[in-house]
Protein backbone atom coordinates (compact mmCIF):
# COMPACT_ATOMS: atom_id res chain seq x y z
CA UNK A 1 0.00 0.00 0.00
CA UNK A 2 1.46 3.35 -0.84
CA UNK A 3 1.88 6.08 1.78
CA UNK A 4 1.31 9.02 -0.70
CA UNK A 5 -1.48 10.77 1.08
CA UNK A 6 -2.02 13.52 -1.38
CA UNK A 7 -0.78 14.77 -5.17
CA UNK A 8 -0.23 18.08 -6.15
CA UNK A 9 0.38 19.66 -9.46
CA UNK A 10 1.66 23.29 -9.12
CA UNK A 11 3.23 25.83 -11.75
CA UNK A 12 6.98 26.57 -11.14
CA UNK A 13 7.19 29.89 -12.33
CA UNK A 14 8.72 32.38 -10.42
CA UNK A 15 5.68 35.15 -10.63
CA UNK A 16 3.78 34.23 -7.93
CA UNK A 17 6.58 34.25 -5.42
CA UNK A 18 8.49 37.40 -6.50
CA UNK A 19 5.54 39.12 -8.53
CA UNK A 20 2.51 38.70 -7.45
CA UNK A 21 1.35 42.43 -6.93
CA UNK A 22 2.05 42.81 -10.14
CA UNK A 23 -1.00 41.01 -11.54
CA UNK A 24 -4.23 39.55 -10.24
CA UNK A 25 -3.49 36.11 -11.83
CA UNK A 26 -0.57 36.13 -10.38
CA UNK A 27 -1.24 37.24 -7.17
CA UNK A 28 -4.49 34.79 -7.48
CA UNK A 29 -1.90 31.87 -7.67
CA UNK A 30 0.25 32.74 -4.44
CA UNK A 31 -2.86 32.73 -2.93
CA UNK A 32 -3.89 29.06 -4.19
CA UNK A 33 -0.33 28.34 -2.82
CA UNK A 34 -1.18 28.99 0.56
CA UNK A 35 -3.88 27.00 0.43
CA UNK A 36 -2.15 24.00 -0.95
CA UNK A 37 0.13 24.89 2.11
CA UNK A 38 -2.66 24.32 4.71
CA UNK A 39 -3.69 21.21 2.75
CA UNK A 40 -0.34 19.84 3.02
CA UNK A 41 -0.17 20.54 6.92
CA UNK A 42 -3.57 19.36 7.34
CA UNK A 43 -1.98 16.01 6.19
CA UNK A 44 0.35 15.62 8.70
CA UNK A 45 3.08 14.44 5.58
CA UNK A 46 6.75 13.81 7.02
CA UNK A 47 7.85 13.73 3.51
CA UNK A 48 8.06 16.17 0.17
CA UNK A 49 9.25 14.52 -3.11
CA UNK A 50 8.91 17.09 -5.97
CA UNK A 51 9.69 15.81 -9.72
CA UNK A 52 10.32 19.08 -11.64
CA UNK A 53 10.13 19.83 -14.96
CA UNK A 54 12.48 22.98 -14.78
CA UNK A 55 15.22 20.54 -13.75
CA UNK A 56 16.41 19.26 -17.00
CA UNK A 57 18.97 16.06 -16.95
CA UNK A 58 20.18 14.41 -19.51
CA UNK A 59 22.06 11.03 -18.82
CA UNK A 60 19.16 9.60 -16.80
CA UNK A 61 18.24 10.85 -13.22
CA UNK A 62 19.58 12.87 -10.74
CA UNK A 63 18.38 13.23 -7.27
CA UNK A 64 19.22 16.20 -4.32
CA UNK A 65 20.87 14.52 -1.53
CA UNK A 66 22.74 17.61 0.11
CA UNK A 67 21.40 17.93 3.32
CA UNK A 68 20.94 21.38 3.13
CA UNK A 69 21.21 22.72 0.08
CA UNK A 70 21.82 26.88 0.43
CA UNK A 71 22.48 29.22 -2.69
CA UNK A 72 21.22 32.27 -4.40
CA UNK A 73 18.99 31.75 -7.04
CA UNK A 74 17.90 34.04 -10.17
CA UNK A 75 16.20 32.51 -13.30
CA UNK A 76 17.40 32.63 -16.35
CA UNK A 77 14.43 33.77 -18.21
CA UNK A 78 12.97 36.14 -15.80
CA UNK A 79 16.27 37.49 -14.05
CA UNK A 80 15.06 40.11 -13.58
CA UNK A 81 12.59 39.86 -10.82
CA UNK A 82 15.04 39.23 -8.47
CA UNK A 83 17.17 36.65 -6.83
CA UNK A 84 15.72 34.08 -4.39
CA UNK A 85 18.13 33.72 -1.51
CA UNK A 86 16.82 29.78 -0.10
CA UNK A 87 18.38 27.11 2.49
CA UNK A 88 15.90 24.23 2.09
CA UNK A 89 16.66 20.79 3.96
CA UNK A 90 16.43 17.65 2.12
CA UNK A 91 15.90 13.61 3.25
CA UNK A 92 19.32 12.67 2.18
CA UNK A 93 18.64 9.13 3.38
CA UNK A 94 15.50 8.84 1.52
CA UNK A 95 17.38 10.23 -1.42
CA UNK A 96 19.40 7.25 -1.60
CA UNK A 97 16.39 5.00 -1.21
CA UNK A 98 14.65 6.89 -3.91
CA UNK A 99 18.25 6.20 -6.44
CA UNK A 100 18.74 2.71 -5.36
CA UNK A 101 14.79 1.81 -5.89
CA UNK A 102 15.56 3.34 -9.28
CA UNK A 103 18.57 1.30 -10.01
CA UNK A 104 16.49 -1.78 -8.98
CA UNK A 105 14.06 -1.25 -11.87
CA UNK A 106 16.42 -0.67 -14.54
CA UNK A 107 17.17 3.38 -14.76
CA UNK A 108 19.98 5.09 -15.11
CA UNK A 109 20.07 7.59 -11.77
CA UNK A 110 22.63 9.22 -9.72
CA UNK A 111 22.53 11.25 -6.29
CA UNK A 112 23.77 14.98 -6.28
CA UNK A 113 25.47 16.46 -3.03
CA UNK A 114 27.67 19.05 -3.08
CA UNK A 115 27.87 22.82 -2.26
CA UNK A 116 26.68 25.20 -5.07
CA UNK A 117 24.46 22.49 -7.36
CA UNK A 118 22.05 24.36 -8.62
CA UNK A 119 18.14 23.96 -7.21
CA UNK A 120 15.99 24.73 -10.10
CA UNK A 121 13.09 27.94 -10.29
CA UNK A 122 10.55 25.84 -10.08
CA UNK A 123 11.62 23.51 -6.96
CA UNK A 124 12.57 27.43 -5.58
CA UNK A 125 8.92 28.31 -6.28
CA UNK A 126 7.41 25.09 -4.83
CA UNK A 127 9.50 24.96 -1.77
CA UNK A 128 9.26 28.72 -0.76
CA UNK A 129 5.73 28.57 -1.21
CA UNK A 130 4.32 25.37 -0.16
CA UNK A 131 7.07 24.68 2.97
CA UNK A 132 8.50 27.91 3.68
CA UNK A 133 9.86 26.90 7.31
CA UNK A 134 11.24 23.62 5.92
CA UNK A 135 8.96 21.89 8.31
CA UNK A 136 8.81 19.15 5.92
CA UNK A 137 11.89 17.64 4.38
CA UNK A 138 11.88 17.18 0.75
CA UNK A 139 13.44 15.06 -2.04
CA UNK A 140 13.72 15.98 -5.57
CA UNK A 141 14.52 14.40 -8.73
CA UNK A 142 15.24 15.55 -12.24
CA UNK A 143 13.04 15.59 -15.07
CA UNK A 144 14.91 13.99 -17.54
CA UNK A 145 15.09 15.18 -21.58
CA UNK A 146 14.79 12.64 -23.35
CA UNK A 147 12.77 9.88 -21.22
CA UNK A 148 9.83 9.60 -22.67
CA UNK A 149 6.19 7.91 -21.36
CA UNK A 150 7.74 4.29 -19.92
CA UNK A 151 10.92 5.41 -18.55
CA UNK A 152 9.31 8.46 -16.47
CA UNK A 153 6.42 5.34 -15.35
CA UNK A 154 9.46 3.32 -14.27
CA UNK A 155 10.77 6.16 -12.54
CA UNK A 156 7.86 7.12 -10.53
CA UNK A 157 6.96 3.52 -9.43
CA UNK A 158 10.47 3.92 -7.81
CA UNK A 159 9.41 6.43 -5.76
CA UNK A 160 6.69 4.61 -4.73
CA UNK A 161 9.01 1.54 -4.20
CA UNK A 162 11.26 3.87 -1.84
CA UNK A 163 8.16 5.72 -0.24
CA UNK A 164 6.78 2.40 0.92
CA UNK A 165 9.91 0.45 2.20
CA UNK A 166 10.24 3.40 4.57
CA UNK A 167 6.95 3.77 5.33
CA UNK A 168 6.75 7.54 5.43
CA UNK A 169 3.67 9.78 5.13
CA UNK A 170 4.66 11.61 1.79
CA UNK A 171 3.10 14.44 -0.61
CA UNK A 172 4.02 14.30 -4.07
CA UNK A 173 4.27 17.42 -5.80
CA UNK A 174 4.61 17.59 -9.68
CA UNK A 175 6.11 20.90 -10.59
CA UNK A 176 5.39 21.64 -13.90
CA UNK A 177 2.93 24.11 -16.52
CA UNK A 178 -0.47 22.38 -18.56
CA UNK A 179 0.18 24.42 -21.82
CA UNK A 180 3.48 26.06 -22.01
CA UNK A 181 2.70 28.15 -25.20
CA UNK A 182 4.14 31.45 -23.67
CA UNK A 183 4.33 35.10 -25.31
CA UNK A 184 7.38 35.99 -26.81
CA UNK A 185 7.09 39.84 -26.60
CA UNK A 186 6.85 41.40 -23.56
CA UNK A 187 2.91 42.10 -21.87
CA UNK A 188 1.59 43.96 -18.97
CA UNK A 189 1.25 41.93 -16.12
CA UNK A 190 -1.90 42.92 -15.39
CA UNK A 191 -3.38 41.66 -18.91
CA UNK A 192 -1.44 38.38 -18.92
CA UNK A 193 -3.81 35.62 -20.45
CA UNK A 194 -3.49 32.00 -22.04
CA UNK A 195 -1.81 32.22 -25.53
CA UNK A 196 -4.26 31.03 -27.34
CA UNK A 197 -7.86 30.02 -27.37
CA UNK A 198 -7.25 26.45 -28.02
CA UNK A 199 -4.15 25.71 -25.44
CA UNK A 200 -7.05 27.33 -22.82
CA UNK A 201 -10.00 24.64 -24.11
CA UNK A 202 -7.39 21.69 -23.64
CA UNK A 203 -6.28 23.14 -20.10
CA UNK A 204 -10.40 23.35 -19.33
CA UNK A 205 -10.53 19.32 -20.31
CA UNK A 206 -7.64 18.27 -18.18
CA UNK A 207 -9.01 20.38 -15.49
CA UNK A 208 -12.66 18.82 -15.57
CA UNK A 209 -10.74 15.47 -16.08
CA UNK A 210 -8.52 16.59 -12.34
CA UNK A 211 -11.41 18.05 -10.66
CA UNK A 212 -13.51 14.09 -11.11
CA UNK A 213 -10.18 12.78 -9.40
CA UNK A 214 -9.23 10.91 -13.17
CA UNK A 215 -5.63 11.24 -12.56
CA UNK A 216 -4.31 8.30 -15.04
CA UNK A 217 -7.10 9.45 -17.31
CA UNK A 218 -5.17 12.94 -17.78
CA UNK A 219 -1.45 10.12 -17.44
CA UNK A 220 -3.57 8.86 -20.55
CA UNK A 221 -4.21 11.93 -22.43
CA UNK A 222 -0.75 13.52 -22.31
CA UNK A 223 0.55 12.43 -25.76
CA UNK A 224 -2.81 14.32 -27.47
CA UNK A 225 -2.63 17.17 -24.97
CA UNK A 226 1.13 18.06 -25.96
CA UNK A 227 0.51 17.87 -29.31
CA UNK A 228 -2.50 19.92 -29.36
CA UNK A 229 -1.57 22.61 -26.46
CA UNK A 230 2.59 22.54 -26.36
CA UNK A 231 2.28 20.50 -22.75
CA UNK A 232 4.88 21.25 -20.63
CA UNK A 233 8.01 18.59 -21.59
CA UNK A 234 5.12 16.33 -22.60
CA UNK A 235 3.57 16.33 -19.23
CA UNK A 236 6.19 14.21 -17.92
CA UNK A 237 5.43 15.13 -14.58
CA UNK A 238 2.01 14.09 -14.53
CA UNK A 239 3.01 10.55 -15.71
CA UNK A 240 5.64 10.79 -12.99
CA UNK A 241 3.11 11.55 -10.49
CA UNK A 242 0.40 8.87 -11.46
CA UNK A 243 2.80 6.41 -11.38
CA UNK A 244 4.10 7.15 -7.89
CA UNK A 245 0.22 7.77 -6.28
CA UNK A 246 -1.17 4.67 -7.93
CA UNK A 247 -2.08 4.36 -11.45
CA UNK A 248 -5.92 4.49 -11.21
CA UNK A 249 -8.60 7.47 -11.36
CA UNK A 250 -9.30 6.92 -7.82
CA UNK A 251 -8.84 10.27 -6.29
CA UNK A 252 -10.63 13.36 -4.72
CA UNK A 253 -9.66 15.77 -6.73
CA UNK A 254 -10.10 19.45 -6.75
CA UNK A 255 -8.68 22.72 -9.09
CA UNK A 256 -7.68 24.72 -6.58
CA UNK A 257 -6.94 27.56 -9.06
CA UNK A 258 -6.09 28.44 -12.88
CA UNK A 259 -4.74 31.05 -14.14
CA UNK A 260 -2.08 32.62 -17.01
CA UNK A 261 1.35 33.31 -16.57
CA UNK A 262 3.04 35.07 -19.42
CA UNK A 263 0.82 33.27 -21.59
CA UNK A 264 1.07 29.28 -19.84
CA UNK A 265 -1.45 27.58 -18.49
CA UNK A 266 -0.55 27.63 -14.71
CA UNK A 267 -3.19 25.32 -11.91
CA UNK A 268 -3.12 23.98 -8.60
CA UNK A 269 -4.54 20.75 -8.41
CA UNK A 270 -4.81 18.24 -5.28
CA UNK A 271 -5.29 15.09 -5.57
CA UNK A 272 -6.42 12.59 -2.57
CA UNK A 273 -6.58 8.98 -2.39
CA UNK A 274 -10.32 7.62 -2.70
CA UNK A 275 -12.00 4.35 -2.31
CA UNK A 276 -14.57 5.42 -5.23
CA UNK A 277 -13.24 5.51 -8.85
CA UNK A 278 -14.44 7.71 -11.43
CA UNK A 279 -16.37 6.80 -14.28
CA UNK A 280 -14.83 6.78 -18.05
CA UNK A 281 -11.70 5.04 -17.77
CA UNK A 282 -9.20 5.28 -21.11
CA UNK A 283 -6.63 3.05 -19.99
CA UNK A 284 -4.73 2.47 -23.09
CA UNK A 285 -1.04 3.73 -23.07
CA UNK A 286 1.24 0.85 -22.23
CA UNK A 287 1.97 0.14 -18.27
CA UNK A 288 6.04 -0.22 -17.50
CA UNK A 289 7.30 -1.96 -14.26
CA UNK A 290 11.03 -2.25 -15.55
CA UNK A 291 13.22 -0.04 -17.78
CA UNK A 292 14.82 -2.18 -20.71
CA UNK A 293 16.20 0.86 -22.16
CA UNK A 294 15.00 2.28 -25.73
CA UNK A 295 13.79 -0.58 -27.78
CA UNK A 296 14.92 -2.82 -25.02
CA UNK A 297 18.72 -2.54 -26.07
CA UNK A 298 19.88 -2.80 -22.21
CA UNK A 299 18.27 -6.03 -22.48
CA UNK A 300 19.61 -7.46 -25.62
CA UNK A 301 21.84 -10.78 -25.80
CA UNK A 302 23.38 -12.81 -28.65
CA UNK A 303 21.60 -12.72 -32.29
CA UNK A 304 20.10 -15.25 -31.94
CA UNK A 305 18.16 -14.20 -28.91
CA UNK A 306 17.29 -11.13 -30.60
CA UNK A 307 16.14 -13.40 -33.49
CA UNK A 308 14.05 -14.97 -31.65
CA UNK A 309 13.08 -12.13 -29.37
CA UNK A 310 11.69 -10.42 -32.41
CA UNK A 311 9.92 -13.48 -33.85
CA UNK A 312 8.12 -13.68 -30.48
CA UNK A 313 7.32 -9.80 -30.49
CA UNK A 314 5.56 -10.70 -33.86
CA UNK A 315 3.48 -13.13 -32.71
CA UNK A 316 2.99 -11.18 -29.48
CA UNK A 317 1.67 -8.16 -32.18
CA UNK A 318 -0.30 -10.60 -34.28
CA UNK A 319 -2.25 -12.49 -30.74
CA UNK A 320 -2.96 -8.49 -29.36
CA UNK A 321 -4.98 -7.74 -32.98
CA UNK A 322 -7.17 -10.12 -31.70
CA UNK A 323 -7.74 -8.97 -28.39
CA UNK A 324 -10.46 -6.38 -27.25
CA UNK A 325 -10.64 -4.18 -24.46
CA UNK A 326 -13.55 -2.28 -23.88
CA UNK A 327 -13.28 1.62 -21.69
CA UNK A 328 -16.72 0.98 -21.01
CA UNK A 329 -16.97 -2.32 -19.33
CA UNK A 330 -15.50 -3.02 -15.51
CA UNK A 331 -11.66 -3.68 -15.44
CA UNK A 332 -10.64 -7.36 -15.85
CA UNK A 333 -9.52 -8.83 -12.48
CA UNK A 334 -6.53 -10.65 -13.76
CA UNK A 335 -4.46 -10.61 -16.54
CA UNK A 336 -6.65 -11.13 -19.48
CA UNK A 337 -9.03 -9.45 -22.18
CA UNK A 338 -12.37 -8.38 -22.08
CA UNK A 339 -12.62 -10.62 -25.63
CA UNK A 340 -10.54 -12.23 -27.96
CA UNK A 341 -11.69 -12.85 -31.68
CA UNK A 342 -10.17 -16.01 -33.71
CA UNK A 343 -11.67 -15.96 -37.11
CA UNK A 344 -15.19 -14.89 -36.82
CA UNK A 345 -15.88 -16.19 -33.23
CA UNK A 346 -15.39 -13.79 -30.60
CA UNK A 347 -14.54 -15.65 -27.38
CA UNK A 348 -15.71 -12.83 -24.10
CA UNK A 349 -13.91 -13.72 -20.64
CA UNK A 350 -16.18 -14.06 -17.54
CA UNK A 351 -18.48 -11.48 -17.42
CA UNK A 352 -20.20 -10.31 -14.25
CA UNK A 353 -22.03 -7.45 -12.76
CA UNK A 354 -19.34 -4.59 -11.74
CA UNK A 355 -19.54 -1.31 -13.06
CA UNK A 356 -16.64 0.51 -14.31
CA UNK A 357 -14.71 2.55 -13.06
CA UNK A 358 -16.15 2.25 -9.35
CA UNK A 359 -16.22 -1.72 -9.66
CA UNK A 360 -19.59 -1.13 -7.41
CA UNK A 361 -21.79 -4.31 -7.85
CA UNK A 362 -25.95 -3.37 -8.58
CA UNK A 363 -28.10 -5.20 -6.43
CA UNK A 364 -25.27 -5.07 -3.31
CA UNK A 365 -22.38 -7.44 -2.96
CA UNK A 366 -23.03 -11.46 -1.76
CA UNK A 367 -21.15 -10.72 1.20
CA UNK A 368 -19.42 -8.16 2.90
CA UNK A 369 -16.01 -7.25 3.85
CA UNK A 370 -15.90 -9.32 7.09
CA UNK A 371 -16.85 -12.34 4.81
CA UNK A 372 -20.67 -12.28 6.52
CA UNK A 373 -23.46 -13.43 4.30
CA UNK A 374 -25.36 -9.82 2.47
CA UNK A 375 -28.77 -9.96 1.06
CA UNK A 376 -28.12 -9.19 -2.29
CA UNK A 377 -31.02 -8.61 -5.02
CA UNK A 378 -29.83 -11.04 -8.02
CA UNK A 379 -31.98 -9.13 -10.63
CA UNK A 380 -29.95 -5.98 -10.18
CA UNK A 381 -27.10 -8.05 -11.13
CA UNK A 382 -27.73 -10.35 -13.87
CA UNK A 383 -29.51 -6.82 -15.74
CA UNK A 384 -26.04 -5.70 -14.96
CA UNK A 385 -24.06 -8.88 -16.44
CA UNK A 386 -25.94 -8.63 -19.19
CA UNK A 387 -25.00 -5.21 -20.12
CA UNK A 388 -21.52 -5.63 -19.70
CA UNK A 389 -21.47 -8.23 -22.23
CA UNK A 390 -23.23 -6.18 -24.42
CA UNK A 391 -20.82 -3.64 -23.68
CA UNK A 392 -17.64 -5.81 -24.85
CA UNK A 393 -19.37 -7.09 -27.86
CA UNK A 394 -20.25 -3.78 -29.32
CA UNK A 395 -16.88 -2.42 -28.32
CA UNK A 396 -15.57 -5.84 -30.34
CA UNK A 397 -18.00 -4.82 -33.49
CA UNK A 398 -20.81 -7.49 -33.03
CA UNK A 399 -23.90 -7.33 -30.79
CA UNK A 400 -25.81 -9.27 -28.08
CA UNK A 401 -28.06 -11.12 -30.82
CA UNK A 402 -24.97 -12.43 -32.30
CA UNK A 403 -24.57 -14.85 -29.39
CA UNK A 404 -24.22 -18.17 -30.06
CA UNK A 405 -23.57 -19.83 -26.56
CA UNK A 406 -23.89 -18.69 -22.88
CA UNK A 407 -22.69 -20.71 -19.90
CA UNK A 408 -23.83 -18.78 -16.89
CA UNK A 409 -22.35 -19.72 -13.24
CA UNK A 410 -24.84 -18.65 -10.11
CA UNK A 411 -23.18 -19.38 -6.83
CA UNK A 412 -26.56 -20.27 -5.00
CA UNK A 413 -28.90 -22.06 -8.12
CA UNK A 414 -32.04 -22.71 -5.41
CA UNK A 415 -31.97 -19.00 -4.56
CA UNK A 416 -31.81 -17.40 -7.82
CA UNK A 417 -32.11 -19.48 -10.91
CA UNK A 418 -35.86 -18.72 -11.02
CA UNK A 419 -35.13 -14.71 -11.03
CA UNK A 420 -32.44 -14.81 -13.61
CA UNK A 421 -34.35 -16.42 -15.90
CA UNK A 422 -37.12 -14.11 -16.03
CA UNK A 423 -34.31 -11.24 -16.42
CA UNK A 424 -32.39 -13.72 -18.86
CA UNK A 425 -35.89 -14.37 -20.89
CA UNK A 426 -36.74 -10.61 -21.44
CA UNK A 427 -33.15 -10.15 -23.71
CA UNK A 428 -32.75 -13.39 -24.91
CA UNK A 429 -36.15 -14.99 -26.04
CA UNK A 430 -35.47 -13.67 -29.86
CA UNK A 431 -31.64 -14.38 -30.13
CA UNK A 432 -31.81 -18.96 -29.69
CA UNK A 433 -28.26 -19.20 -28.11
CA UNK A 434 -27.41 -21.91 -26.18
CA UNK A 435 -27.39 -22.15 -22.57
CA UNK A 436 -25.69 -24.43 -19.93
CA UNK A 437 -26.26 -23.46 -16.52
CA UNK A 438 -23.82 -24.33 -13.66
CA UNK A 439 -24.19 -24.20 -9.83
CA UNK A 440 -20.49 -23.49 -7.86
CA UNK A 441 -19.51 -22.08 -4.87
CA UNK A 442 -18.08 -18.89 -5.46
CA UNK A 443 -16.52 -16.49 -7.79
CA UNK A 444 -13.42 -14.63 -7.80
CA UNK A 445 -15.42 -11.18 -6.68
CA UNK A 446 -18.32 -10.92 -4.03
CA UNK A 447 -21.06 -11.35 -6.94
CA UNK A 448 -23.81 -14.13 -7.40
CA UNK A 449 -23.81 -14.67 -11.18
CA UNK A 450 -21.49 -14.43 -14.45
CA UNK A 451 -21.68 -15.53 -18.00
CA UNK A 452 -19.27 -16.88 -20.47
CA UNK A 453 -20.23 -16.27 -23.85
CA UNK A 454 -19.18 -17.14 -27.57
CA UNK A 455 -20.73 -14.80 -30.34
CA UNK A 456 -20.27 -13.90 -34.25
CA UNK A 457 -17.73 -11.71 -34.53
Amino acid sequence: MSHAVMGLVVPGQPHPLLAAEQSPAWQSLRDSFAQAKQRIEESEAELLVIYSTQWPSVIGHQIQADPEPEWVHVDENWHAMGSIPYKFKMDADFAQAYCHAAKERGLHSRTVAYQGFPIDTGTVVALKLLNPDNRIPACVVSCNMYADRAETLVLGKAARDAIEAQGKKTVAVAVTALSNRMFTQPIEPKEDKISSLKDDEWNQKLLEFFAEGRLEDVSQLARQFTAQANGDNKLKAIWWLAALMGQSNRYVGEVIDYQPINGSGAAIVSLTPSTQAAMNQEFDEDDVEHYGGDRKVLDSGSDAQDEQGMENAQASQAAQANLVNAAEAPKPVGAYPHARREGDTLFLSGVGPRQAGSDAIPGGAVKNSDGSANDYDVEAQTRAVIENVKTVLEASGSSLDKVIDVTVFLIDMDRDFATFNKVYKEYFEHIGATRTTLAISALPTPIAVEFKVLARA
